[in-house]
């Protein structure tokens, strides 16, 4: 069942099917995969234009596919360098603005030891 503004037999309502489909071919529950494809097509649509009210970081932020993509293959926590930073930053790490990104995730595994 598409997300609630979503019409049936529309491009968004294919691309909740399609991406669901996907998740659970790979092993993910049902209800897991629900839960994806319907927050990917709710930031898709607010990516667009397409929902009434949208956050700031779903307008901005990269999509949805790009962001898959370029976290794919990198195990569990594949962060980016910047989402390192910030972490590091909410938790004091000094230096933290010349370190690269295998510096920040050691640095961050670090402070929560």
């Amino acid at each position: 069942m598409p997300p609630r503004g979503v019409k049936k037999g529309s491009k968004r309502a294919r691309q909740y099917e399609h991406i669901k489909d996907s998740l659970e071919e790979r092993g993910r529950s049902e209800d897991l995969a629900e839960e994806i494809a319907a927050r990917t097509v709710n930031k898709e649509r607010a990516r667009h234009g397409e929902a009434r009210e949208s956050s700031r970081l779903s307008r901005e932020d990269i999509s949805s596919g790009r962001r898959g993509g370029l976290r794919s293959h990198r195990g569990p926590g594949g962060r980016t360098r910047d989402q390192l930073y910030e972490e590091a930053r909410s938790m004091g790490v000094k230096g933290r603005s010349r370190m690269n990104k295998a510096e920040l995730e050691r640095a961050v595994s670090r402070k929560r030891s």
